[in-house]
């Protein structure tokens, strides 16, 4: 996640804000733009706020080269609304005024959603969001297919956020099945969340984790079973005809199986191929996000030497327009490290608890080079 910049006074904008420190101006999220901007209310209509007010400090003359304001803003003449869900304060995301739909291109994908005049299902709903808009973001920064429900396609991407029902003795799974991903609200409590962790033996367990894992198993019908990779997924992953309800059992009753680090980027992974695919899918979207957020920050990290005898690793590039996967686990490995010991320095447990081994690096480049296949092809 990069950072963005108010256009009017220069403040540092975070994606999750819906205003601005310090001109006290509304800003949203310009998803087609990928900008995040200070906006003015205009009739019924939000127009791009403009220079800073009397008294207010503008942005320095270089912000016109940050690509968080870059762009040409003059095709705005019809404002902005905000998503239909900001009035519920869950989504500081804008679209077009004159296009008439209610939703964002993060919210349109939403089925279903709780009772929201429960106060606890709102924060934890609204907790979801936040996850879910960080997905998307990045879903969108790949290049990736996002059908929507009502365009045509087989199998859009949907998502339902569900409670448990009162009394009830089964309680609402996370999971997908068929382009529909349903997350349950009891994983937006953080105390029950770090409970399921600790009981399962878990060594991550976070609602973007959850995101990320479940749209892995929707882009698996979409970029392998339906993409013609069946063989090649196979060869790396396994079998995935390999009784799933069987697999699962096997894997709560017996564990992962003895040395499973050799090729399982986590113990889950081990359980079915499906399941190693997704859990590999969420690591490599863990990649491209944080090392884009470490570029944000101008972080670096001193792995080993270089061509010119210097201890360096360059963060300063684009992760999701890497070419190779290689470029990505060059700058991924050692941060990780720096994340983990900066932890370990607050008493904290590691930021990043895994080991990449060979074959899941495989895999990782199996990921990669789907993901950049699918942002060639056009449509």
């Amino acid at each position: 996640m990069r950072l963005f910049q108010c256009q009017c006074c220069g403040q540092v904008l975070h994606f999750e804000n819906t205003k601005c420190l310090r001109c006290g101006r509304n800003v949203g999220y310009l998803p087609e733009r990928g900008q995040m901007l200070a906006v003015e209310p205009e009739g019924s209509v939000w127009t791009i706020a403009g220079d800073a007010a009397p008294g207010e400090a503008k942005p320095s003359d270089d912000r016109k080269d940050d690509p968080a304001t870059a762009g040409d803003l003059g095709d705005h003449a019809a404002g902005y609304r905000f998503c239909a869900n900001w009035e519920r304060s869950a989504c500081n995301w804008m679209l077009p005024a004159g296009e008439g739909e209610a939703f964002c291109l993060a919210c349109c994908h939403n089925r279903t959603v709780p009772d929201l005049s429960d106060a606890v299902n709102h924060a934890r709903w609204q907790k979801i969001e936040a996850a879910k808009r960080r997905l998307v973001y990045t879903l969108l920064r790949l290049g990736l297919p996002l059908p929507q429900p009502g365009d045509g396609h087989p199998e859009p991407l949907v998502f339902d956020f569900l409670a448990d029902a009162p009394g009830a003795t089964e309680r609402v799974l996370t999971g997908h099945a068929d382009g529909v991903i349903t997350i349950s609200l009891t994983e937006a409590d953080d105390a029950t969340r770090e409970k399921m962790r600790t009981d399962m033996g878990e060594a991550y367990r976070t609602l973007l984790g959850h995101f990320r894992h479940e749209v892995g198993h929707y882009y698996w019908d979409i970029l392998v079973r339906d993409g013609g990779h069946l063989e090649a997924f196979r060869a790396l992953f396994g079998d995935d005809t390999e009784d799933y309800a069987a697999a699962l059992g096997r894997h709560y009753a017996n564990g992962a199986p003895e040395g499973w680090q050799e090729a399982h980027v986590s113990a889950y992974a081990t359980m079915h191929a499906w399941e190693d695919w997704a859990e590999t899918w969420a690591h490599y979207l863990h990649m491209v996000d944080t090392l884009e957020t470490a570029a944000a920050f101008g972080l670096s990290v001193e792995p080993e030497l270089d061509e010119d005898g210097e201890l360096s690793t360059e963060l300063d590039f684009d992760p999701h327009k890497a070419r190779r996967v290689r470029r990505l686990l060059g700058a991924w490995m050692p941060l990780t490290v720096a994340l983990n010991a900066l932890n370990r320095s607050m008493g904290q447990a590691d930021l990043y608890p895994f080991v990449l081994a060979p074959e899941v690096l495989k895999k990782l480049g199996f990921v990669h080079d789907l993901v950049a296949q699918a942002r060639r092809v056009p449509g």
